[in-house]
């Protein structure tokens, strides 16, 4: 069938669809009715140029394929050049030349036939010299070698990075644990030296304060049966102000026992605090802690020049005695309460005398059982809170927001690591920007097995 013939068939059915009303969709459908039925050299005059892009889009292809290679080549050329990836490059420049030469003749070129037999010529001489090289195959196969132990060595990369960044977390824990076993041994010697010559003197005050009263009822029973004594007495007596010794000494009395009492409970704090290497699971009262620690930690709850006072609220309930490590857990306690006035100072540098008054600076400390054999113990500020992205990272180690010398950013992880490893319990931040922040801890009141973790 001519395309003459063709021609008229689809103008003859046109001008009928035409007058059926529907032309163009049974034109179209005649016409790849025809096409379909055509004999091969009729359909082969309507593909080739197709043929020739697709010679040509192999060529480019190739092109770039050697392209890639040979840059391969010259960028490892001080290690030396390989002829047989250079032959491989070739291999694809050779075969790239003949079908552009393919693709070229198919447009006319003149002599485009004999530049693609030349191109095949080199492209077999240059395969058999490939195949001369008796390390061919060997490099073909290393290829696949050296792609599956990069990726091996970028594996072994990535747990080498982790077990270093825990390694160094590793140094930081047990150089914080050395230094809080130091300052533990610290504390327990000078709260040692402390204690003896204060229960020395504690102990003896009692009779000091007897005596004091049984010298002053007999000064008094002696005015009252001598109430005219010689004038070098009632000298005597208007120097030294008997009157106001008599009303005051009982009074310094009283004073210097309720300050022994406040010394010998602070060297208990200290040594309840101070136990800090112990290795051992005990069950002890935790309000002892919790007092111990807010006792440490009193002289930045009182009023200063610099802050306004920090209120501390208790809200115990009745808790039996916990399992736990007491050193550890003070700890915990020491590193949270810590916080939360560090929260509240940087509050108050911001805020007007006026606001200072207003709405004073509150800690919350709380303790209750939940499903009856877990201790929860709830630890909250009333000051600016922090963001979710600050509280998403507070239990990563180094993170820290105060300035530099302040903190280390190694508090709250190892309080985490404490409660969570040591302890098998957990430790949450809940925290609402310009609201306050609260630390909750929760532990077993037993522990089924003493030694979770070293």
């Amino acid at each position: 069938m001519s395309p003459g013939v063709l021609q008229g068939l689809l103008s003859k059915h046109g001008a009928t669809a035409g007058n059926a009303g529907d032309n163009e969709s049974e034109h179209t459908l005649l016409k790849s009715s025809l096409i379909m039925s055509m004999p091969l050299p009729v359909m082969v005059n309507y593909f080739p140029f197709l043929m020739m892009g697709e010679n040509l889009i192999i060529a480019v292809s190739y092109v770039l394929i050697g392209s890639g290679i040979t840059y391969g080549i010259w960028r490892n050329r001080q290690a030396g050049i390989n002829p047989v990836i250079v032959a491989v490059a070739s291999i694809f420049y050779s075969c790239a030349l003949g079908h552009g030469m393919h693709g070229l003749g198919m447009l006319g070129l003149p002599n485009a036939l004999g530049w693609q037999v030349a191109a095949d010529l080199i492209t077999v001489v240059v395969a058999i010299r490939f195949l001369t090289y008796y390390e061919s195959f060997n490099v073909l196969a290393q290829i696949g070698q050296i792609v599956a132990a990069k990726a091996e060595l970028e594996s072994e990369n990535i747990l080498l990075q982790e077990t270093l960044d825990q390694l160094k977390q590793t140094q930081t824990q047990l150089i914080q644990a050395e230094k809080m076993s130091s300052l533990g041994q610290l504390v327990a010697g000078v709260a040692h030296e402390i204690n003896n010559p204060v229960n020395f003197i504690h102990g003896n005050l009692c009779h000091v304060q007897q005596y004091a009263h049984d010298l002053l009822d007999f000064i008094q029973l002696y005015q009252a049966h001598y109430p005219h004594p010689c004038s070098d007495i009632k000298s005597e007596a208007e120097d030294i102000d008997l009157a106001f010794i008599q009303a005051d000494l009982p009074k310094s009395l009283e004073s210097m026992a309720m300050g022994t009492n406040r010394i010998r409970q602070i060297v208990l704090s200290l040594r309840n605090f101070s136990r800090m290497d112990e290795a051992e699971f005990k069950a002890v009262d935790i309000h002892d802690g919790i007092e111990s620690t807010l006792l440490i930690l009193q002289h930045r709850l009182l009023n200063s020049s610099r802050q306004a006072p920090i209120q501390i609220i208790r809200d115990y309930d009745e808790i039996p005695l916990i399992d736990c490590y007491p050193g550890p857990m003070n700890q915990v306690l020491m590193n949270i309460l810590s916080n939360a006035i560090d929260a509240l100072e940087e509050d108050d540098a911001q805020r007007s005398l006026k606001d200072k008054a207003d709405n004073v600076h509150r800690i919350t400390v709380s303790t209750t059982i939940e499903q009856s054999d877990w201790l929860k113990i709830s630890i909250s500020d009333n000051g600016i809170g922090m963001s979710e992205s600050v509280k998403s990272k507070i239990f990563d180690p180094f993170f820290t927001t105060k300035a530099i010398g302040k903190g280390t950013g190694m508090g709250m992880p190892i309080s985490y690591k404490i409660v969570t490893e040591k302890h098998g319990g957990k430790l949450d931040c809940f925290s609402t920007p310009g609201e306050g922040t609260e630390f909750v801890i929760q532990i077993p009141i037993q522990q089924a097995d003493h030694h979770i973790t070293a």
